[in-house]
């Protein structure tokens, strides 16, 4: 485990994790496809350390899942902290940090790209072999 300012970065079991927004199915298809050529995750998963909700990164989280992958590396932050902010990417659309613990815990999940989280941090590059995730 690292640990940064305002967050820790964490190898996480797959398995504990809990989404908050649906997948666009054919962004799923060619991240399997990329990280099946490349062998490598590049970018960690944002997640809340509280509720393992993911915050960014479903994608890459349901295509580790389909490849049979175990483990993510993530980035863990304190959501109610200040280093976080919710905002959509869909104009006219309103998003707070409530409507994403809500979907997140329940399981209903909100439409693709609903939410855009912002952090006041450099989320660290990675270069992460699938092996070490299987």
């Amino acid at each position: 485990m690292y640990k940064g300012d305002g967050y820790q970065l964490a190898l996480l079991p797959i398995s504990t994790l809990r989404p908050h927004e649906m997948v666009i199915e054919d962004r799923v298809r060619r991240l399997v496809e990329d990280l099946l050529r490349t062998w490598v995750l590049r970018r960690p998963i944002l997640v809340d350390d509280s509720t393992y909700i993911v915050l960014d990164g479903h994608h890459r989280l349901e295509a580790l899942r389909r490849i049979g992958a175990r483990m993510i590396a993530a980035v863990l932050v304190d959501y109610d902290g200040d280093y976080v902010e919710v905002d959509s990417w869909r104009l006219g659309i309103h998003v707070d940090k409530d409507m994403v613990r809500m979907a997140g815990l329940t399981g209903k999940l909100l439409p693709p790209r609903t939410s855009r989280h912002i952090v006041r941090f450099h989320v660290p590059e990675l270069h992460v072999m699938l092996h070490d995730l299987i």
